[in-house]
């Protein structure tokens, strides 16, 4: 069986990304952005904030609003970490993510123990 290359591994974290938050959360970013930069992975997702977290915001409960986005993040970071090493081969060190709740965009950066094993190592940046 063939390894896949880098944007094939890419499009896998992207894909699992919008499935985890729309079985977690129950929609999916409208867009993922995810690169590899050699042992790190960036991943910026948009419109990741709910419409309930929007609606708290909005009626001026963004105390309340972060709240649940913190809950909402630890609960997916776990579970993104453990998605990553099954889709990659190789451990993740740390993966960090932060959601800006005004502008409804998620960072997420994610650190390897090693790069994985890929036909097209080169294509990293």
């Amino acid at each position: 069986m063939m390894q896949p290359n880098m944007g094939q591994l890419e499009r896998e974290i992207s894909q699992r990304i919008i499935n985890l938050y729309n079985e977690k959360v129950g929609q999916p970013p409208s867009q993922i952005i995810c690169h590899f930069f050699d042992t790190e992975i960036v991943i910026s997702l948009e419109n990741s904030v709910t419409k309930s977290e929007q609606t708290l915001l909005k009626a001026g409960y963004a105390s309340l609003a972060e709240q649940v986005r913190l809950y909402l993040d630890r609960i997916i970071k776990s579970e993104l970490k453990n998605l990553i090493e099954i889709i990659i081969g190789k451990s993740v060190v740390d993966l960090m993510m932060n959601t800006n709740l005004t502008t409804g965009r998620t960072g997420i950066i994610v650190v390897l123990a090693q790069l994985p094993e890929v036909p097209n190592p080169e294509s990293i940046s």
